[in-house]
């Protein structure tokens, strides 16, 4: 499988260890992944909010990049994969809005790429195929698959069932952990809030350990570095807020994948996560 590849701007500062393990586990079960040459900011976080034209044209070009190198393209960031998504669907819908787009760009959007997140593209090499890669089972591992928001909103774009997704639990059943039902798996973490409103953010980080912890998870599994850094980072912060004792390790997802398939814990940046994630590694064998 090949395959364009747009890191977007965390996985090459804050969520580094994200893009390490993605083109590890990528590699290891064949997939090509192409990076678009002199891809741009999507603008996730920011543009969306301040000027719709911005939120369209910035992902619009990378867009436009993989359509003239004929490529669909994966996206590992819930925010950067939304916001390809709606441009494209924009794009398409809105021919003034292309238009408009392409005098700006001085290049059009003919609207032919396909955009996946990562673990839909992980997915589509087959459960079978990736359950006959794992030789290190997480089967003493209790998992949390968590969402966010934006890798599954609005509908119609998510890449799974907004209010009951079921995709990563699906993916990450190939490496033996448990997955128990819980019902924070789509709630927000407050993103940039930790930011301008911590009390409010801390309180959301909260809630979503909490339920994590009341579902007896002995880790949480993500596809967003927003999602990740708070709840990984900001643990400390609510433990001293609230009076609790959180030592959760927040994973990306293909990290897991890389450990149940073998791959080396420090390839895989986990040494990298504030919450350290040796009782868990020592549980697996890592």
């Amino acid at each position: 499988m090949r395959i364009g590849y747009y890191p977007g701007c965390s996985l090459q500062s804050t969520a580094k260890e994200y893009d390490r393990a993605a083109r590890l586990v990528a590699r290891h079960l064949g997939i090509q992944l192409v990076d678009l040459p002199d891809w741009n900011c999507c603008g996730a976080s920011a543009a969306h909010s301040s000027d719709h034209f911005l939120a369209v044209a910035l992902p619009a070009r990378n867009l436009i990049i993989a359509e003239e190198m004929g490529i669909d393209v994966t996206v590992p960031c819930a925010a950067c994969y939304q916001r390809l998504r709606i441009a494209h669907q924009e794009l398409t819908r809105d021919e003034a809005l292309n238009e408009k787009v392409a005098k700006f760009i001085g290049r059009r959007y003919k609207g032919t790429v396909k955009i996946y997140s990562l673990m839909e593209t992980i997915t589509g090499v087959g459960l079978e195929q990736l359950a006959a890669q794992v030789v290190r089972p997480l089967k003493d591992l209790r998992v949390g698959c968590y969402y966010g928001c934006l890798l599954v909103r609005p509908p119609g774009i998510g890449c799974d069932d907004p209010e009951n997704p079921q995709l990563m639990e699906r993916l990450l059943e190939v490496t033996k952990a448990e997955m128990p039902d819980w019902g924070y798996k789509n709630e927000c973490c407050g993103a940039s809030l930790i930011v301008g409103e911590r009390n409010v953010a801390l309180r959301l980080i909260r809630n979503i350990l909490r339920n994590a912890v009341s579902a007896e998870a002995t880790a949480l599994a993500c596809a967003c570095p927003v999602c990740q850094s708070n709840l990984d980072s900001r643990q400390g912060q609510v433990n001293k807020e609230y009076g609790t004792n959180f030592a959760m390790p927040i994973f990306y997802f293909p990290q897991l994948l890389g450990l149940a398939m073998g791959l080396n814990p420090r390839d895989l940046g986990l040494e990298t996560h504030f919450v350290k994630p040796q009782r868990v590694l020592k549980a697996v064998g890592g």
